[in-house]
């Protein structure tokens, strides 16, 4: 049975890939900060799915407590993993003129540095059993650019880049590394933005509608699995194409 870490797994995104690949067949590990949350989702999982899940609570973006993470891992998953979706990410708005340095830099520990430090951690692993999948959460945010959010642009542009370099740097080893970038996804922290807000977002969509948590999670299941063996350092983006537009007013027929 195939083994995959999943970070932020309490909620959102997270949650939802957990929960497919439960459906897959697959064992998870269920990663996330938020102990109380983590076991609550995890127990709820297990009447359903059995022992195939466990949770593990970790600060990813401190190596000491990555480290302690994989020894349990390895004791309760007959070794390692085989795929790690790193979904954990964290936001704030701002401009470079009124963003706090502290907010900048929870930004950089939890989006960026805890990729690097989980990757630093588990992908030796990997490359010893001479497979892995991992596919990295980031955002069309990431791509473009957005108004107000500059640590998390800066942030989701470095993990598309990172990725890439790891798919460089790791194919050889028969590990895949690839990124998926959901445009504004209806999750529980999108959902607390006022009503007007979530409709406005919805209807600049070309699809007029949010992408779903369920919908992302399909296209990490897509990177993680072996139906995408010769995709490596790819960018799927799940946003209903509202990041493909320059801009300009235009005159909309029909």
């Amino acid at each position: 049975m195939n083994r995959v870490l999943i970070t932020g797994a309490n909620q959102g995104m997270g949650l939802a890939t957990t929960k497919l690949f439960l459906k897959k067949g697959w064992r998870v590990a269920m990663v996330d900060i938020n102990e109380e949350l983590g076991k609550k989702e995890c127990d709820k999982l297990k009447t359903e799915y059995g022992n195939v899940i466990e949770f593990f609570k970790c600060n990813i973006s401190d190596i000491s407590d990555i480290k302690s993470m994989r020894e349990s891992i390895a004791m309760k998953f007959d070794g390692g993993v085989d795929g790690i979706v790193n979904c954990a990410g964290i936001f704030a708005t701002g401009a470079c003129h009124n963003l706090e340095e502290d907010q900048w830099d929870k930004i950089m520990d939890v989006d960026v540095k805890a990729i690097y430090l989980i990757a630093k951690v588990f992908i030796p692993y990997m490359m010893s059993q001479k497979k892995g999948s991992i596919v990295n959460v980031a955002s069309c945010a990431g791509i473009q650019g957005d108004y107000n959010m500059v640590a998390y642009c800066a942030a989701k542009g470095a993990v598309v880049n990172m990725t890439r370099a790891m798919a460089l740097d790791y194919g050889k080893y028969n590990i895949r590394t690839n990124t998926v970038s959901p445009a504004a996804c209806a999750t529980p922290m999108f959902k607390k933005n006022p009503q007007e807000v979530q409709e406005t977002f919805a209807e600049a969509n070309p699809l007029k509608h949010l992408c779903t948590p369920e919908e992302v999670a399909h296209a990490i299941y897509f990177l993680i699995s072996e139906e995408s063996n010769s995709c490596n350092g790819t960018n799927l983006e799940v946003t209903g194409g509202i990041n493909i537009a320059c801009g300009s007013p235009v005159v909309q027929e029909g």
